[in-house]
C-alpha cells in the first residue's frame, strides 16, 4: 500500500504548492540578501540571518580531475585494454563539436551565457508553470548541474554511496548549497571551463561518463566529429539517461532528439535546411561495446594481467593497495608496455596446430614467451587458455609463463613455472668453461652409478643423491636414449642432451659455483624469486626444479647477448591524466657471464639444432636452442634464440603437474612418447621462422680458440736413447688387448 502524502508538502495540491511556492520564494530571499551584500546595506533581523545562513554555506568547492578511464598499449601505441569505474576519457572544449555544445545549451540551459550561474527567471517559470497546474520543468542551470555531477560521482568514485543524495532526498539545505556552489563555481572559472568540465562529467547512460566516451559508444567517433543529429541525439540524453537510452528506447531518444533541434531551430543555432535534414534523419547508432579489464584484452589478456599486477602491487603508485587499484581504474592512466602485437598473435595462433582453444579436451597447456636480448623487453606472452573462456573451453586465471609471486611475496598470478628438464643443462655447461675447462674436453659418460656419499662438493652447501641399482628403490643414472654410455667430449655430451655426460662435468666442479652460474643468468624457483635454483639434491642437474617459461627465457637471453642479463620488463612508461610520469622498473642490463663462456655455451647450443637433440626443429636464421622433457614426459620445453629473440615454449600439464602428456591428444593426436622437440619445439621453429626476421638475425660471435681444446702434454724426451718416451719398445703381451 502506497504511503499517504501529507497535504503540506503534495505539489498535487493547492496547499503543497503554496508551501512549495513559499519555499522557493525563502530561497530567493537568501539568495538575494547573499549576492546583494555588501552592495547594498541590509537591516532587520530576517536579512539579518538569511545572509548569515548564506555565508555559512561552503563557498567553493574542489573539481578534481574527473575518474577516467586507464588504457595499457602495446608497442605500437594500439590499446591492448581498458579499465575504468567510470567510463570518460577528458577532452577540450575544442575538441567537442560545436554542435554539441549547442545542443546542450539549447535543451538544458538556453540563458547559459547571461546568468551568473543561478537562472531567477528559470527558476520563477518552473514555479510559476506548477501553480497554474502546468508540467514540472527544470530550473537546474547547466552550472548547477555540473556541481551536482561533481558531488555525486566523486562519492561514487571514493565508494561513498551512502552519501549520494538525489531528487527528492535532497533538503532545501542541500539545494541551497548546491546553489552557493554554483554561484561560487561561476566566480572562479569562465563559462567555457564550465560548460567543457560539465561535458566531460555528465552521464550519458551505459556506462559512458563524458561526451567523447558517450560518441564513442554510440557512433564509433571522436566527440569533435558529432554531427548535428548526434549530438541532438545525445544531448538529449541527459535529462534522463534512462529514459532516453537510444539502445534500450530509440523512440524515446528519438522524439528528443527533435525535441533539441526544435529548441536549436528556435534559438537560431541552427538555420532551416539544417533543422528539416537533421529532424529527417534516423537514429543510427553504431555501437561500439565498451571494453573494461583483461578478460575483453584485444590481445594478450595473461600479459594484461601481468602488467596490472606489476602497477598494483607497486608502491610508486600508491600507498596502498586499494590507493593503486583506485588508480587503475579512476587515474587515465596511459600504461605503454613493450608488447608487439605481431608477436603476440602469432604465437597466440601457434597454439592451433597443437592444443587449440576449441579442441583440448585433455586440457594440455601450451605456452609460448619471448624476450629481447640485451633490452630485457617482453615482446610477446601467450598460452593456449583464457580468463573467462565460452563455454566449452579452458578457462584459467593462471599465467602458465611467470612467477607465482614477486620478490615481496605479492601476487602476480602465474603457476610457479614447471620442471625445467634438460633445458638447465647449459648451465653446469656454462659452469664448466667459466671454471678454466674446455669445450672438447673429454668426459666419461659411461659412469652410471652415484651411490650414496659420493663426494660431491658445494661449497655453500649440501648436495647429494642416490642414482645405483644395488640401493632398493634406486636405479642406475640413465639417458633418455640407452647409449652413449662412453667417453666422449663435453661439447658431445651437451648437443646430444646426455645425463650422464652432465653429471660427469658436474663431479668435476663445485656444485655451489653452479648454483651461482644459474643465478648470474637470473635463474630463480617459479614459487619464490627470492630462492636460488636448489642443488641439494643433484637430480636438480637434470631438471627436476620448478622455473617459469620468462625466467628460462630471460636466462638464455643472458647467453644470446653475450653474457649480459637484463631482468625481463613489461612497462615502458607510465602518465596519468594530467601528463606526469610515474616510475617504471629498468632492465638492470648488466655483464654478469665473461662474454667467452656465453659463446662457448652459444655455439654448442647451434650445434643441437643442427646434430643433438634438437636437430628436426632448426631455424632458417642462425639460432641455438636447448629441448628439456623431464622422466615421464609431463613437462617438455624447447627454449632457444636467434641474436635478436629469445622464446621459451612449453607444453604439460598445469593443473596436475605429475601428468605424463604421452597418449595425450594433441595436434589431433596421440603417440606413446613425448619430448621437448615433439610438440613445444616443433610450435618453437614455426614461431620463430615466422617472426625472427624483423630483430637481428646475424651470426654469433665464435668462442677463443684456447676454450675448445684441452692442452695436449707431450712427454719429455728419453735421456737414454733421446727418443720419445712413448717409443720404447714394450714386452710382448700376446694377450693384451685394446
Amino acid at each position: 500500500m502506497a504511503a499517504k502524502k501529507n497535504p503540506l508538502f503534495d505539489t498535487a495540491t493547492t496547499l503543497g504548492k503554496l508551501m512549495l511556492f513559499l519555499g522557493v520564494s525563502s530561497i530567493c530571499g537568501v539568495l538575494v540578501a547573499g549576492l546583494m551584500v555588501p552592495a547594498v546595506a541590509l537591516t532587520g533581523t530576517t536579512a539579518t540571518s538569511s545572509i548569515n545562513f548564506f555565508d555559512d554555506l561552503p563557498a567553493e568547492m574542489s573539481v578534481g580531475t574527473p575518474a577516467q578511464s586507464s588504457k595499457i598499449l602495446a608497442a605500437d601505441g594500439s590499446v591492448l585494454a581498458t579499465f575504468y569505474n567510470q567510463n570518460r576519457t577528458e577532452v577540450k572544449l575544442a575538441a567537442i563539436s560545436p554542435f554539441m555544445k549547442n545542443a546542450v545549451i539549447a535543451v538544458e540551459d538556453a540563458r547559459y551565457y547571461e546568468h551568473g550561474g543561478i537562472d531567477t527567471k528559470g527558476l520563477v517559470r518552473a514555479v510559476t508553470s506548477m501553480l497554474g497546474g502546468g508540467d514540472r520543468q527544470g530550473a537546474s542551470t547547466i552550472t548547477q548541474q555540473y556541481v551536482n555531477n561533481v558531488i555525486i560521482q566523486t562519492y561514487a568514485a571514493n565508494g561513498e554511496d551512502k552519501k549520494i543524495k538525489l531528487g527528492s532526498d535532497k533538503t532545501i539545505g542541500d539545494k541551497v548549497r548546491e546553489i552557493k556552489l554554483a554561484i561560487a563555481m561561476e566566480k572562479k572559472y569562465s563559462k567555457d571551463e564550465i560548460l567543457q568540465g560539465y561535458l566531460n562529467w555528465v552521464y550519458f547512460s551505459n556506462n559512458n561518463y563524458g561526451i567523447e566516451s558517450a560518441a564513442n559508444f554510440y557512433f564509433g567517433v571522436h566527440a569533435k566529429d558529432l554531427a548535428l543529429p548526434q549530438a541532438a541525439l545525445l544531448a538529449g540524453v541527459v535529462n534522463s539517461p534512462s529514459y532516453y537510452d537510444p539502445v534500450a528506447h530509440p523512440d524515446n531518444a528519438l522524439s528528443r532528439r527533435n525535441m533539441v533541434l526544435d529548441r536549436m531551430l528556435a534559438q537560431k543555432m541552427i538555420d532551416q535546411k539544417q533543422y528539416d535534414a537533421a529532424v529527417k534523419s534516423k537514429v543510427a547508432l553504431k555501437i561500439s561495446p565498451n571494453k573494461n579489464g583483461c578478460t575483453t584484452a584485444v590481445r594478450g589478456e595473461y600479459f594484461c594481467e601481468y602488467v596490472t599486477n606489476l602497477i598494483v602491487n607497486d608502491p610508486a603508485y600508491g600507498k596502498t593497495k586499494a590507493d593503486r587499484e583506485k588508480l587503475l581504474y579512476q587515474g587515465g592512466l596511459t600504461i605503454k608496455t613493450t608488447l608487439e602485437p605481431k608477436l603476440q598473435d602469432t604465437a597466440q595462433a601457434a597454439f592451433n596446430a597443437y592444443a587449440p582453444l576449441t579442441n583440448n579436451p585433455d586440457k594440455v597447456g601450451q605456452s609460448l614467451v619471448t624476450v629481447q636480448p640485451k633490452t630485457g623487453k617482453i615482446l610477446a606472452m601467450a598460452q593456449n587458455t583464457k580468463l573467462n573462456a565460452p563455454k566449452g573451453q579452458w578457462s584459467t586465471e593462471y599465467n602458465f609463463n611467470v612467477d607465482k609471486f614477486d620478490t615481496k611475496g605479492q601476487s602476480l598470478g602465474g603457476s610457479g613455472g614447471f620442471d625445467v628438464g634438460s633445458t638447465i643443462k647449459p648451465f653446469t655447461f656454462a659452469e664448466w668453461l667459466n671454471s678454466g675447462h674446455k669445450i672438447n674436453e673429454i668426459v666419461d659418460a659411461s659412469v652410471r652409478k652415484y651411490p650414496l656419499g659420493f663426494p660431491w662438493r658445494n661449497s655453500c652447501g649440501v648436495s647429494s643423491g642416490i642414482y645405483d641399482n644395488n640401493y632398493p628403490g634406486s636405479s642406475d643414472l640413465q639417458n633418455a636414449e640407452n647409449n652413449f654410455y662412453q667417453r666422449l667430449t663435453a661439447r658431445e655430451g651437451l648437443y646430444n642432451s646426455l645425463n650422464t655426460a652432465t653429471f660427469a662435468t658436474a663431479a668435476q666442479l663445485d656444485l655451489c659455483n653452479i648454483q651461482k652460474m644459474m643465478t648470474a643468468a637470473g635463474i630463480h624457483l617459479g614459487a619464490d624469486p627470492n630462492k636460488p635454483y636448489d642443488l641439494a639434491n643433484v637430480s636438480s642437474l637434470l631438471g627436476s626444479g620448478e622455473v617459469a617459461p620468462l625466467t628460462m627465457a630471460t636466462a638464455f637471453a643472458t647467453f644470446a647477448s653475450g653474457g649480459v642479463h637484463c631482468d625481463p620488463i613489461a612497462l615502458v612508461s607510465v602518465t596519468n591524466a594530467k601528463g606526469n610520469k610515474f616510475p617504471v622498473p629498468g632492465a638492470n642490463c648488466k655483464q654478469t657471464i665473461r662474454p667467452e663462456v656465453a659463446a662457448g655455451v652459444v655455439s654448442v647450443l647451434q650445434e643441437v639444432l643442427v646434430r643433438g637433440s634438437g636437430y628436426q626443429i632448426g631455424l632458417i636464421y642462425p639460432a641455438g636452442a636447448k629441448t628439456g622433457t623431464t622422466n615421464d614426459s609431463q613437462q617438455t620445453w624447447t627454449t632457444g634464440f636467434t641474436k635478436g629473440l629469445v622464446t621459451s615454449s612449453w607444453v604439460g600439464s598445469p593443473d596436475n603437474k605429475n601428468r605424463s602428456n604421452n597418449g595425450l591428444l594433441i595436434a589431433n593426436q596421440r603417440i606413446p612418447y613425448v619430448d621437448g622437440a615433439t610438440y613445444a619445439g616443433h610450435a618453437w621453429q614455426s614461431y620463430m621462422n615466422q617472426v625472427a626476421g624483423g630483430f637481428d638475425t646475424s651470426g654469433f660471435d665464435a668462442p677463443p680458440a684456447s676454450m675448445l681444446n684441452p692442452i695436449v702434454v707431450t712427454p719429455p724426451p728419453s735421456k737414454d736413447t733421446g727418443k720419445d718416451a712413448g717409443t720404447k719398445d714394450a714386452p710382448k703381451n700376446k694377450d693384451k688387448k685394446d
